[in-house]
Order: structure tokens, then sequence, then C-alpha cells
């Protein structure tokens, strides 16, 4: 089994939570400040590697301190980085995370490299052999809005060509502005094997409120699967036979950052371990529930052993 994972590397910067967002000119304390890795493709392949999944990254950094941070905390033994990208005299993805006690945290960012991320001829060249042919494996594509060098007609024939090489594709986006989204991403869906919106992500990007109404765009427009992530009220699963919902693993929750990412990782762990789409669902729902108990968007991820041994208990 194996996958590789696209989009989106950043350096996150969070405090532990606060008790509100000072006013102008107010200093507030907190318990601590972490500089994080962090970032779609990042986190996801440094969550596959703690469930045991042989994964590689691709995206792309700067040549500045926080991008050294992100390569160093990606360089592990069990994470392929030969396709990650330099971008010269450029600061990386950073996010500013902000943590306030009993509410949604809030994001200050810049993209950095990540819009210069492309498919280029190494990476193209992998994802086409016929290396791993006969296994299964994934194509993760994180953070979609925030990777502007592949907003063009170039992608959908590299996803194209991945699925015809035995890739499953995995779809997953981030709110970046104001985009025009759905224009951006239809070209995109008919090769989707699995599209991963969140609540509010699926909302801005149909302009429909009913996420059974989102999906049915989403599917119509060529997506396999849409699983439309809501937080504390579950995931609702969407193909043409049929719909279901599941509801969260409780757990103490610190912040939610990462908890996403989590998710996709846990759902793609379980594909590849050959478990039905449910039992998939219920994979990524604890990996996602385990990430909320500290502001690290990795730090507190189940490992393989840890995932087995909760699932048998819940």
């Amino acid at each position: 089994m194996y996958c590789i994972c696209n989009g989106i590397l950043f350096a996150d910067v969070a405090c532990f939570p606060i008790s509100h967002i000072p006013a102008a000119g107010e200093l507030l304390t907190t318990e601590r400040i972490e500089l994080n890795l962090g970032g779609c493709a990042a986190n996801v392949a440094f969550d596959l590697a703690r469930l045991g999944v042989s994964v590689a990254v691709a995206g792309c950094v700067g040549d500045d301190a926080f991008s050294d941070f992100i390569v160093r905390a990606i360089s592990l033994p069990t994470i392929n980085v030969d396709f990650l990208q330099h971008s010269p005299q450029n600061c990386p993805g950073t996010a500013i995370h902000i943590n306030v006690r009993n509410e949604d945290r809030r994001f200050i960012c810049t993209t950095g490299a990540n819009d210069n991320f492309v498919f280029d001829d190494k990476l193209i060249k992998f994802i086409t052999s016929e290396t791993k042919r006969d296994e299964r494996k994934i194509l993760y594509l994180g953070g979609f809005f925030m990777l502007r060098s592949l907003e063009n007609e170039q992608t959908p024939r590299i996803l194209q060509a991945a699925r015809d090489n035995g890739w499953q594709v995995m779809l997953d986006v981030v709110l970046n502005g104001d985009r025009p989204y759905w224009q951006l991403l239809e070209p995109l869906l008919p090769f989707a094997d699995f599209f991963m919106p969140n609540e509010n992500e699926s909302e801005a990007v149909t302009g429909l409120k009913k996420p059974s109404e989102q999906a049915k765009r989403f599917l119509d427009a060529g997506a396999k699967a849409v699983l439309i992530t809501q937080g504390e009220n579950g995931v609702t699963y969407f193909d043409e036979h049929e719909t279901f919902h599941t509801d969260i693993f409780n757990m103490e929750y610190v912040s939610g950052s990462g908890s996403g990412d989590a998710f996709c990782a846990g759902l793609i762990a379980g594909l590849l371990d050959g478990q039905n789409i449910e039992e998939s669902i219920r994979w990524g729902s604890a990996v996602g529930a385990s990430s909320v108990r500290g502001v690290s968007t990795t730090a507190t991820v189940f490992n393989r052993e840890e995932l087995m041994e909760f699932l048998s208990r819940h």
C-alpha cells in the first residue's frame, strides 16, 4: 500500500488557548507558543507515517528558517521527501493559529511558496510509472485553492494519468480569499474518487446550504464519492448508490487544527488496508479525534497500535 501526498506545506505558529481576542494595544499572555508542522500534504503524510503507511510528500518551500524547519520536520526515515521543491527568495506557507477557549480557531496566513508548486517532470514520471502498479495506492491532493500554479489545464490531465496508472485520487481544498471556487474546482471533479470538503468549504464552493444538495452538485460534476466533514456533527458520505452519516468520537478538546487532515490520513490508511468505506471512515474519525488533544496538528495523532487499541474499545 502506498500514498503520495501532494499539496500545501506550512509552518504553523500556534498559541495555547487564551481567554479572549486581545483588544487593540492589549498584551495577553498564554501558557505556551509552539512552532509546528502544518499544511494538508505535510500533515497527512506525517500522520500516515505514524499509521505505518508507506508515504511520499510533494510540495514547495522557500529558502528561509521556516522553510528549513518544514524540511527537517517532514524528513523522517518513513517519509519519502524526494519530491520536495524549493522556491528561492520566498517564504513557505506560514500560518498563525489563534486558539480561544470554547471557540473555533482563527488563522492568519500567507500561502508563500505553495503558490509555486507544480507537477514537475520528476513527480509526473513517478506517478505515471509502472512501479507499484499492482499495489493499493492513493494520490492525495490537499489544499487546492492555495496552489495557484496548479490552476491550469495540465492538472486534470495529470490526475487522469494517475488514475490510468492505478492510483485512486483523493481531493481536498482550503478556502483562500474571494476566488471563483466552482470554476477552478469543476475541471478536477471527474478525476476525484473521493472529494473531501468540510461544510464551510462545501457551501462556499457551491453556494448551496444543504449537504445533500452540495453533494449532488459535486457528484453531477463527476466526483465518484463526496465526504463532507461537519466538525462535532460528524461526517456525511455520498455516492451514486448510498448516503450515510457518522458521528464523532468524543475526546478532550484543545484545538481542532489538523483534525481534518488527520481524518483524511485515517481514511486513507483504512482504504489502503482493504477496509470498506464505512470502516475506513471509522478509522478516519478516530484518528481525527486523536488530533484535537493538543495545539499541534500532528503531535497527539494516534500511531497504528494506538488506533487499533482505541477502535477495539469504541
